[in-house]
């Protein structure tokens, strides 16, 4: 069985962790959410996230975005190829409520899996 936890190696830690993400990679885009990643040389993905405070003004309202966006990556991880991925908050995040929030993540797994996988038969 397949576990669902999110340890440490899971997460984009260190600013060169981020920095290699934001250098040439596979986007996919919704309303509220952007989703940068590139493939690494682990046997597993990982996520970094960020959620600016002039896209969302409250402390409580960030960490609720960053609570469902790491549930989410949780879910789905066996489903991703070895990439980092970096999530970035777009303008009225905060104004979505978490169904809507899980559904547009759920979409954004799937369409950057495929595009990574795409891009590496080019």
């Amino acid at each position: 069985m397949k576990s669902n936890t999110f340890p440490r190696e899971l997460r984009l830690v260190t600013p060169s962790q981020f920095s290699r993400v934001f250098d040439h990679p596979v986007k996919a885009v919704s309303d509220h959410i952007t989703i940068l990643a590139k493939f690494n040389d682990l046997d597993n993905p990982r996520i970094g996230l960020t959620i600016a405070k002039k896209k969302e003004k409250t402390a409580v309202g960030r960490n609720r975005i960053k609570r469902i966006i790491r549930d989410s990556f949780r879910l789905n991880q066996h489903n991703l190829p070895n990439i980092d991925i970096v999530v970035i908050a777009r303008n009225q995040i905060g104004e979505a409520d978490n169904k809507h929030l899980h559904k547009q993540l759920n979409k954004l797994w799937k369409k950057i899996a495929l595009r990574c996988e795409q891009s590496l038969k080019k």
